[in-house]
């Protein structure tokens, strides 16, 4: 379920979304997502070295990379955007269990 928040963001963030949105086609908002739980996987894996996704944020970009270049399309931009969202789910759910047992 989608929530909205208002979030305020100064100019050169702004820019560097819009940016993003011209790259991929994705929207406004579905690249804040990606790009917060980009951060939120980087994080967890730095925090627990241990817990190992099932790619890697290089992959990731690869992938983005790769559709600019229109070797993939559309689809599977979008079935890339459902895995990070999975992926980010299970390392939120791996890192508040590790919390949660100390």
């Amino acid at each position: 379920m989608l929530k909205r928040y208002q979030v305020l963001l100064p100019d050169w963030l702004e820019d560097y979304l819009k940016w993003g949105v011209k790259q991929t086609g994705l929207s406004f908002s579905e690249i804040i997502r990606v790009e917060i739980c980009a951060a939120v996987m980087a994080m967890i894996t730095e925090l627990h070295p241990e817990y190992k996704p099932n790619f890697s944020l290089i992959e990731i970009y690869g992938a983005v990379k790769s559709f600019q270049k229109k070797k993939i399309g559309k689809e599977d931009l979008n079935k890339l955007v459902s895995q990070i969202y999975f992926e980010t789910r299970k390392a939120i759910e791996y890192r508040t269990s590790k919390a949660r047992g100390k």
